[in-house]
């Protein structure tokens, strides 16, 4: 059973230190979506053709919100769990009476409001340049919480698998955000030549983008299913991999 207290006590604290620095946090993502909105979605896409049906600067809305909601959340978990390992006081938390379930709830909890608060502000920022409807709303938020959840688990890892700053930020810096760019976020996996759109599947991030591209405007370059299917696959190799570091202590006794 749960101990609902200590989760809520993990969760308010790591959502605090997200409010005590809200304005950097929101602010920088912000202002980089707004940018490429300028530049895209005005700038270019006032020359490119409707893909699908959808005017370009709508198109590359669920892509942007994608970039954005992996970065973030990848970060802020990661950065959440990896603090109290550096300092040492995640010695008080493995003492105490806190299972990994509660632990989990928290650090990811916090996590997922984060990004998804960040996501709301994002859609409310495209608003602003870019008129836009949301053909399935629920699913379009199921999805958002399900890619929130797996990545905050796998920013879990990340966090306990780090040792130093350096390789705190070498995985979002060097592979999240290069495969969510050729992951059609600027564009249709259909638009590429043989044999790119064919090796453009073997990115893992193309079903993330697409799946959530085909919520918002009921189409999309892959099935649905398989981008929920991938997405649930993902989340569940992190909770195994979560369970096995937590059984053995790897990196959190020694």
């Amino acid at each position: 059973m749960i101990n609902w207290r200590s989760t809520w006590s993990i969760y308010t604290r790591e959502l605090m230190r997200f409010l005590r620095t809200a304005f950097q946090s929101v602010l920088a993502p912000v202002l980089t979506t707004s940018l490429y909105f300028i530049v895209f979605g005005a700038a270019i896409g006032g020359r490119m053709p409707d893909l699908g049906g959808v005017e370009y600067g709508a198109f590359i809305i669920p892509g942007l919100l994608m970039l954005t909601l992996l970065g973030e959340t990848t970060s802020n978990s990661s950065f959440g769990i990896y603090m109290p390992r550096f300092t040492g006081t995640i010695y008080e938390l493995l003492s105490a009476p806190v299972g990994v379930a509660e632990t989990l709830v928290g650090f990811v909890g916090a996590a997922m409001t984060k990004s998804l608060l960040l996501a709301a502000i994002i859609l409310l920022t495209a608003r602003l340049f870019v008129d836009y409807s949301i053909a399935h709303p629920l699913l379009a938020v199921l999805y958002i919480m399900l890619v929130a959840a797996a990545f905050s688990l796998f920013g879990f890892i990340l966090g306990i698998w780090a040792d130093n700053f350096e390789k705190l930020g070498i995985i979002p810096m060097l592979f999240l955000t290069p495969l969510t760019f050729l992951g059609g976020t600027f564009y249709s996996i259909d638009m590429l030549p043989e044999p790119w759109d064919t090796l453009a599947l073997a990115n893992p991030i193309v079903y993330l983008v697409t799946g959530l591209r085909w919520t918002f405007y009921g189409s999309s370059d892959v099935s649905i299913w398989i981008s929920f299917g991938i997405t649930l696959g993902f989340l569940a190799c992190c909770v195994a991999i979560i369970a096995y570091i937590f059984k053995t202590g790897w990196r959190l006794r020694a």
